[in-house]
């Protein structure tokens, strides 16, 4: 019973993630190491910020911010 809800608490806490625009860092070392196992894989800290930077980009946008 509890490797049920194990597995649908990740699954939420991943649903979750995917509506705000967050993508799951376990999903792309999985994706990864399965589909390019020569490839060096990013650190936590490195994911989030290269999906950040592909989300918004480096430069102001002119705003006010």
């Amino acid at each position: 019973m509890f490797n049920d809800l194990t597995k649908f608490g990740k699954y939420l806490g991943q649903a979750s993630k995917m509506m705000v625009g967050l993508p799951d860092y376990e999903t792309y070392v999985a994706h990864l190491r399965t589909t390019h196992p020569d490839l060096p894989v990013m650190t936590e800290i490195e994911f989030f910020r290269d999906r950040q930077e592909a989300r918004y980009g480096s430069g102001r946008s002119g705003g006010c911010c």
